[in-house]
């Protein structure tokens, strides 16, 4: 995929903001959002500060995830009434405690129930590639291309936009194979998640490397967690793709420094965004780049 690193030839900066993560809590971070209201109320501050995309997991009354639909529900329809903000759903849900103590990644059957959350969501992303979860020991990550297939499907039933996660150059190929079925409908929106346990190590030359396989016309945005999060994201902006941030990547604004809130880190990738010369996409601008049916 061809690059352009002239600022003024590159499209406004779409701001992603994952705020709350399906994995860690309030243990390691007392300011992480796990409550309808609070995660609310951070999506509506997220909007303020220059965020188009609010990337949702839910918990539940004890912090901690789940797949229910109806905490789902509870939050979609609580921001909506905050902010005009996107909504996105992760599908990979997040690890969950079992009643028999056990702590695994989320069914299949869980995770597909999430294209009839109500009200629906404007979008839904896709794990692109079956891969072991270095999170939670001995637990691989199933994520077959026919599972795909089927759960675009569903999200397409009900204009629910997709969003496409490649934890590796592999997965990317496995997106481009879900468009030559007919299945996935091109332009494609895919997140390249990188330093994540068990997927492609975070560095410039694998942002670089995984960039050169994407398809022309598509749009692109790194997601990348913990110190490597600010470098890789700056990285992007100066290619001209999208960012994530949020207390799902990062739960330190700095070596030692927790983060306050969800909107301390949109505020930074703005003020970085405007220093580079970057403008910042608006919701509106955001649903029409992304073919967001709302």
């Amino acid at each position: 995929m061809k690059v352009t690193l002239e600022i003024d030839k590159m499209e406004k900066l779409i701001i992603t903001v994952a705020t709350t993560g399906g994995i860690h809590d309030k243990s390691v971070n007392p300011n992480l959002p796990e409550q309808p209201d609070e995660m609310a109320q951070e999506a509506y501050d997220c909007y303020n500060a220059g965020a188009a995309i609010h990337h949702i997991h839910v918990r539940d009354k004890l912090g901690r995830t789940t797949g229910d639909l109806n905490v789902y529900n509870e939050v979609i329809s609580k921001v909506r009434a905050k902010c005009p903000i996107i909504t996105q759903i992760g599908n990979g849900i997040g690890g969950v405690f079992r009643d028999d103590g056990s702590f695994d990644v989320a069914t299949q059957d869980e995770r597909m129930a999430l294209t009839t959350i109500t009200p629906k969501p404007d979008m839904l992303t896709i794990n692109c590639g079956t891969f072991q979860f270095g999170y939670i020991p001995d637990v691989t990550f199933p994520n077959p291309l026919e599972w795909n297939l089927e759960f675009i499907k569903k999200c397409y039933e009900r204009e629910i936009a997709i969003e496409c996660e490649c934890y590796d150059i592999s997965h990317i190929e496995n997106v481009k194979e879900m468009v030559r079925r007919g299945v996935l409908k091109e332009p494609v929106h895919y997140s390249l998640v990188l330093g994540i346990k068990g997927g492609i190590p975070a560095s410039p030359q694998m942002i670089s490397t995984m960039v050169d396989v994407i398809p022309e016309g598509s749009s692109w945005q790194v997601i990348t967690i913990s110190k490597q999060q600010v470098p890789s994201t700056v990285m992007a902006m100066c290619q001209g793709a999208n960012i994530r941030t949020g207390m799902e990547d990062n739960v330190y604004y700095a070596k030692g420094e927790p983060v306050k809130s969800n909107a301390q880190l949109v505020e930074r990738m703005v003020r970085i965004a405007r220093e580079l010369g970057r403008e910042i996409a608006t919701v509106d601008e955001a649903v029409e780049k992304l073919g967001v049916k709302r």
